[in-house]
């Protein structure tokens, strides 16, 4: 079913193309409206529970076994549900790895918005080699030949996809050295494509993109690393050290964020796992990049084709060679009245932005592109 599809007393769902808090799919809420009052015959809801109960405990299990089974993650790696989103992995990462080598040095990708922000609070404790110079504009990446890669870099970072700049990296980038821990944030395309978990240090990912709602960050992690690590001036709510030894519970966690990870895991499974949510996302980026690239001008999207995001896609409205901010404000206010809506660009860049997260059906993103098709025909002559 999609979701505008949904219909409660007068009131139809619109759909949320936003970049995050994203929509999830209808058949997930439904299970959660059942459960709401009572969860499992246990008289409260989730949010009520004791996060030390066996209620809960079933829960994160059953989080975290459909999430090693969906990425095959091998015993060698832990896997947490923390508090704080991926921002706060920005510190968490540099406090407990920087001093893995003796250079305490790490190197920094800068390809957007969310890795820039995450060099700069890494900067905070210790040295950060930034691997390209800042870019003013951010709309793909560097060759690999101009890159200034550290000789022995404590971990070497960088973001799979920038939600902001619409800039996606497919793959572990070739010129990093084999030896080199790879830490990944993949908040915005996670679960959308297949990797090989064994080719990372650390994975985290925040859940409101494509696994639920927003309080969660899922941290995937080697765990031999954290047992070398010997900073004890880390805060101990961002020491992985202490988040494995008490299995993501050195507080209370994020417990009903926990509660809709795991029924999003279960539905990416009950998809076709990540097999079939990668087509999806590939079917769904090529509708509305095909309507931009045929749209003669009036949409454009300014990143190198190569590093096009597929779940995160930003335009802009062009006439007569130059941005025409109030038609993408007519934009806005039509697809409101076609039920789609969170559809303006970030406030850092402006414009358009068209998130096609996991909870989006490729029959949304086929009405999105038909609206905007539309819309070039009616406004292609406007000045």
């Amino acid at each position: 079913m999609s979701s505008n599809e949904y219909t409660n007393g007068n009131s139809a769902r619109k759909v949320n193309f936003g970049a995050g808090p994203a929509q999830l799919p209808v058949e997930v809420l439904e299970t959660i409206q059942n459960e709401f009052l009572n969860f499992n015959g246990s008289g409260s809801n989730v949010m009520e529970l004791s996060h030390r109960s066996s209620a809960f405990a079933k829960i994160i299990q059953e989080a975290e076994r459909d999430i090693r089974e969906i990425l095959t993650i091998p015993d060698s790696y832990a896997v947490l549900f923390l508090q704080g989103g991926a921002t706060a992995q920005f510190s968490a990462v540099a406090l407990n790895f920087l001093n893995l080598k003796p250079s305490k040095t790490a190197d920094y990708l800068v390809t957007g918005y969310w890795s820039e922000k995450a060099a700069k609070e890494a900067e905070k404790f210790g040295k950060i080699n930034w691997v390209v110079p800042k870019s003013s504009k951010y709309q793909g990446v560097p060759a690999e030949d101009t890159w200034k890669l550290s000789e022995e870099p404590s971990y070497f970072y960088y973001c799979a996809n920038e939600t902001i700049h619409g800039v996606e990296i497919e793959n572990i980038p070739a010129v990093v050295p084999k030896d080199v821990p790879i830490v990944c944030d993949m908040s915005s395309n996670f679960l959308t494509r297949p990797f090989d978990v064994t080719k990372y240090a650390v994975i985290f990912a925040s859940a409101q993109k494509n696994f639920g709602a927003s309080g969660l960050v899922l941290v995937i992690l080697r765990k031999d690393l954290v047992e070398n690590n010997t900073n004890k001036s880390i805060p101990i709510i961002l020491d992985y050290k202490v988040q494995i030894a008490n299995e993501s519970m050195y507080n209370t966690p994020p417990t009903f964020s926990i509660y809709v990870a795991n029924k999003m895991f279960a539905w990416t499974k009950a998809q076709g796992g990540l097999k079939a949510l990668n087509q999806q996302s590939a079917s769904k980026s090529s509708l509305v990049y095909e309507t931009i690239d045929e749209s003669n001008g009036f949409y454009v999207n300014s990143v190198e084709k190569n590093y096009r995001s597929r779940v995160n896609i930003p335009l802009r409205i062009v006439t007569n060679g130059t941005t025409n901010e109030t038609l993408e404000a007519l934009f806005f206010a039509e697809a409101v009245k076609s039920n789609m809506f969170e559809l303006k660009g970030h406030r850092a860049v402006g414009g358009i932005r068209i998130s096609l997260y996991n909870g989006i059906t490729v029959e949304e993103t086929e009405k999105l592109a038909n609206f905007m098709r539309t819309f070039q025909a009616k406004n292609n002559s406007v000045e």
